[in-house]
């Protein structure tokens, strides 16, 4: 793992949640995007050393649209930079953990990301994230 990427966030509704962020907070914006492969619209904020993903569910079937309806709104993930993705997909299952994809997807940003099972990571949903 090169570094904490970011932070994902759950949210009902990116425009509700983004003056909290961007006024309050006082965090810019970077960009808003829609990742049809994961089914949600994200935007990323810049919280200073790390970035802040916000994820709204696109419909009612997304795992982000799950994970809302089961725990509510909160912290959904923590992404891990890494390089050579399926590589270290292929390390982590050989030391017995589990994920939730046989390969990456594409993910926010031009990014290819695959996600660690929480049964195997103590509870916690981690993703991989390589950067193009």
């Amino acid at each position: 793992m090169k570094k904490v990427d970011h932070i994902g966030i759950a949210v009902r509704s990116i425009d509700e949640v983004l003056i909290y962020y961007t006024e309050t907070l006082g965090c810019p914006l970077l960009k808003i995007e829609e990742v049809a492969s994961q089914k949600v619209k994200v935007a990323f904020i810049d919280a200073g050393n790390i970035k802040l993903e916000l994820l709204e569910p696109l419909d009612d079937t997304g795992a982000v649209a799950k994970f809302i309806e089961k725990r509510g709104e909160g912290i959904h993930h923590i992404a891990f930079g890494v390089e050579n993705i399926e590589q270290r997909m292929a390390e982590l299952r050989d030391k017995g953990v589990q994920l939730l994809s046989e390969h990456a997807s594409p993910g926010a940003g031009g990014a290819m990301v695959a996600f660690l099972h929480p049964k195997s990571s103590n509870g916690v949903l981690y993703e991989l994230c390589e950067k193009q």
